[in-house]
């Protein structure tokens, strides 16, 4: 893993923002050493952590694909195309060589090692106010503790890394981190960040407030820390969120950083050589729907015949083709090159949030207000509310609502894997799906392998248990 990180002395850099998006298009390839020598420059290397997130091992194929393929929600159709990369995650016989596990260690680290070189430098500018100084070290905060969050949740233990990196050796050898100590320290980063970032930002796509404050809701609610996501969670929407009326306009590409939207990661058609676009698209569509479609990660049945006729959000979020296969509608097409697609992959918005919200009062037993919250997405999607009287009853209905809403987003497995309930969940998913008669899921399986390449290159770096 070290030579991974070490070895990245030169750092693809962005261009400044010239527009009221942020720009994240790649202008030149400059040798870390001879750069960052004026706010420029710096700059150019904080838009260089914001493209990571678009790198195919973060937020463009990974996150989607390990947040929803092991789980109930979504599956492989065509596991035989590119190399069983996606049906590994369907029937859990992933192995240690998969590229997407190895993109996900990999792509996390650079955007790690580059907000590190901005953290070292940031305070040597002498042409940046202190106050965009203050504002862009919380946006690197945040961006580094929302990948350590995911190799966490992915890897469980991995090396701890916080400074830049110069020196080929200094940490080879380091063993993983263990994740309480992880934790900790993004939970750390987090409130700094929540401190100093700004509520608003005019160029969409960067970090704001309300983003650290519901990415360190969702941290402490993975580690069942409840009762002190609600603190945190309880400030977002007063900061100018809103529920979009209309669960069609969410994901819309025409109403794209809309008031629902609390972060997401920008993909563009039809710039830079039709290089800023994402390929989920192409490889989340079914099989000859469109052409070059991989047929991966697609919506169970399950899942599409779970949602009530009446439910709004059923044809809003995924479609049928003529042969009766869900898609997902989160993503849609456009560019008439299939790799280039426009639509932005939501981290976090609202409606996440509130239902963060009824699951922290439900378990903290306040199940007035954990009702409160539910009925929000309940009514906007046009289904009956509820006011369940039963602390797990209520926490079950959050669940399936947490199913119905985020479908997609890369959330399901975590969420399965953070309640205790993934093995039972998906033994039991086997047993009535067909085609899943050789699937088997363990404990080991909860944490994906570390990558081959990472232990081969660094002995220290140890598999996790069962591969």
């Amino acid at each position: 893993m070290k030579k991974i990180i070490i070895s990245i002395v030169t750092i693809v850099l962005i261009q400044s923002c010239s527009s009221d998006l942020l720009d994240i298009t790649p202008e030149a390839t400059k040798v870390s050493s001879q750069f960052y020598k004026d706010a420029a420059q710096i700059e150019q290397g904080i838009n260089a952590v914001y493209a990571t997130l678009q790198y195919s091992g973060q937020y463009q194929l990974a996150l989607p694909t390990i947040g929803e393929i092991p789980s109930d929600n979504t599956y492989d159709e065509v596991p035989a195309n590119d190399s069983f990369t996606y049906g590994e995650f369907d029937f859990f016989t992933i192995q240690p060589n998969n590229t997407l596990i190895a993109d996900a260690w990999k792509d996390n680290y650079v955007g790690i090692q580059q907000a590190n070189i901005i953290l070292n430098r940031i305070d040597a500018i002498g042409d940046m106010s202190q106050a965009l100084k203050t504002t862009r070290i919380g946006e690197m905060k945040f961006l580094r503790a929302l990948m350590y969050f995911n190799l966490v949740r992915i890897f469980g233990d991995v090396p701890l890394v916080t400074k830049e990196t110069t020196n080929v050796n200094e940490y080879f050898g380091q063993p993983r981190t263990p994740s309480a100590e992880l934790y900790t320290f993004i939970e750390n980063e987090l409130k700094e960040a929540v401190a100093i970032l700004p509520v608003t930002t005019t160029q969409k796509g960067r970090v704001t407030k309300g983003a650290a404050l519901g990415i360190l809701g969702k941290v402490l609610i993975t580690q069942n820390k409840h009762a002190e996501a609600l603190p945190y969670l309880n400030q977002i929407e007063s900061l100018g969120y809103t529920l979009q009326t209309d669960v069609n306009k969410i994901f819309d590409v025409t109403n794209k950083n809309n008031p629902e939207i609390i972060f997401d990661v920008q993909f563009a058609s039809g710039i830079n050589g039709n290089s800023e676009g994402s390929s989920a698209f192409q490889m989340f569509s079914p099989s000859g729907s469109v052409s070059g479609a991989k047929g991966h990660n697609l919506p169970t049945k399950e899942i599409y015949n779970l949602y009530s006729a009446a439910d709004t959000r059923r044809s809003a979020y995924i479609g049928l083709t003529a042969n009766g296969i869900p898609f997902s509608k989160k993503l849609v097409k456009t560019s008439n090159t299939i790799v280039d697609g426009g639509s932005n992959f939501v981290v976090l918005r609202l409606a996440e949030v509130d239902l963060l919200l009824a699951e922290s009062y439900a378990k903290t037993n306040d199940l007035q207000n954990g009702n409160l919250y539910l009925n929000k997405i309940k009514s906007r999607a046009g289904i009956p509310t509820v006011n369940l009287a039963s602390q797990q009853a209520l926490l079950d209905e959050i669940d399936k609502e947490r199913r119905l809403e985020l479908i997609g987003e890369g959330h399901r497995w975590f969420d399965l894997v953070r309640t205790g309930r993934a093995v039972a969940v998906l033994t039991n998913h086997f047993t009535v799906t067909p085609g899943y008669s050789t699937a088997k899921i363990d404990q080991h399986n909860l944490l994906m392998p570390v990558p081959q390449s990472q232990i081969n290159t660094d002995p220290a770096i140890k598999q996790n248990q069962g591969y």
